[in-house]
């Protein structure tokens, strides 16, 4: 999976030193339909200081921009957020000491499995079409994602969907920066007082504290029994084994490995609770929104990384009232877009090692379980490859 595509034809071999152009600028800003909406619901839900969790995304998305010289993302684990969300809106039973626990758990773990090499054999067990099903599952995922948040306002939604694929060729405005300031100018309209409570909740600058320091043994337990451990397959499978293979095609010039993703989910999951930082890992659906919006190198994660501490450092208080100037259908279009971009990348090409018809298979089993679950999307599709190249299973 490393043929040359018109993505790349942006940013040739020659080329591979971060770029700060208007579409890179576009581009930074392809990730905000899976960032923000987990970031309001850990400061809504469970009362987590957005300054702490921006910060350490902001420190985070510069580093990645640095050492990976592409649009390398870095987003919350999403199955840490949904159930962390989800039981706190239900049974309280997750509190913010257990987010933490459950970020320095999975920290630890990923560094570890990084380094004594394990994902690279996880890597080499889950086949290259199974590693095409689970991205492409999650591309079909984003944009059935990015429809349900669109239909809390269709004309809004529709609107600028049609807009954004009308114009989304452009390089002469990026398309991201009309559906952004689109968005802004209808938030605004809808709600004339949301400029003054921004303007009047101010800047505040302060230090971050040792967020863990409250953490009980109980909150670290719950952590690793209800939020770590079920991350790991999802994790494994998208923020490790898909964003390789996704960057890799995409940017065969600067290549990433398993064990070094691995490596650096770990280090920024040890780090990141330390100041208050939720989980989080490197998604390949937030390469797809990067690319897909114009970002070629690394310098759309640094812009986006900066955007992101002067708002934790600057405008903490005001962060959620910041956030409400990008309305949910807006954001449905990202991750529409972000998921289209993704499913149909993974399509198109020879994977390898199989004849057609049953490299189409495996992908087909492993995307609609991806649909579901990832983590069942790995373990079924690994079995139908394995079944099918030992002909134990015809098709």
């Amino acid at each position: 999976m490393h043929e040359t595509t018109g993505h790349q034809q942006d940013a040739p071999a020659a080329r591979t030193g971060n770029r700060f152009d208007r579409l890179e600028w576009a581009g930074a800003f392809g990730d905000l339909g899976t960032l923000i909406p987990f970031v309001v619901a850990y400061v809504s839900l469970l009362r987590i200081d957005p300054y702490g969790m921006l910060l350490a995304f902001g420190i985070a998305k510069i580093a990645a921009g640095l050492i990976w010289r592409t649009p390398f993302p870095v987003q919350p684990m999403k199955a840490i957020g949904t159930v962390a969300t989800a039981q706190t809106a239900q049974t309280l039973v997750v509190t913010q000491g257990a987010v933490y626990g459950a970020g320095l758990v999975t920290g630890a773990v990923w560094l570890v499995l990084g380094l004594t090499g394990a994902t690279k054999w996880a890597a080499r067990l889950i086949s290259r079409p199974v590693a095409a099903g689970i991205i492409t599952g999650l591309g079909l995922s984003f944009m059935l994602e990015g429809l349900r948040m669109m239909a809390q306002n269709w004309w809004l939604g529709g609107v600028a969907l049609l807009l954004t694929w009308l114009l989304l060729a452009s390089r002469v405005v990026p398309v991201m920066f009309l559906l952004l300031l689109g968005g802004a100018a209808v938030a605004l309209v809808r709600d004339p007082g949301l400029a003054a409570r921004i303007a009047q909740a101010g800047m505040h600058l302060r230090l971050p504290a040792f967020a863990p320091a409250q953490m009980s043994w109980h909150e670290l337990v719950v952590g690793t029994l209800f939020l770590a451990l079920p991350q790991l397959p999802l994790t494994l499978g998208n923020a490790i084994i898909a964003i390789t293979e996704e960057n890799n095609r995409l940017f065969p010039d600067r290549p990433v490995s398993e064990k070094k993703v691995a490596i650096s989910t770990g280090v920024m999951n040890l780090l990141g609770p330390l100041i208050g930082g939720v989980p989080m890992c490197h998604g390949a659906g937030g390469m797809a929104g990067h690319v897909r919006f114009g970002a070629r190198t690394g310098g759309s994660l640094i812009i986006l990384g900066v955007l992101v501490l002067l708002v934790a450092l600057l405008f903490s208080d005001s962060a959620l009232l910041i956030f409400q100037l990008f309305p949910p259908p807006v954001l449905g279009v990202i991750l529409f877009m972000t998921g289209a971009q993704l499913a149909l990348g993974a399509q198109g090409e020879s994977l390898g090692g199989m004849d057609g018809k049953s490299e189409r298979f495996v992908v087909l089993v492993t995307a609609g379980a991806a649909l579901w679950n990832v983590g069942l999307a790995c373990v079924l599709g690994v079995a139908a490859y394995h079944l099918i190249r030992r002909g134990w299973l015809k098709i």
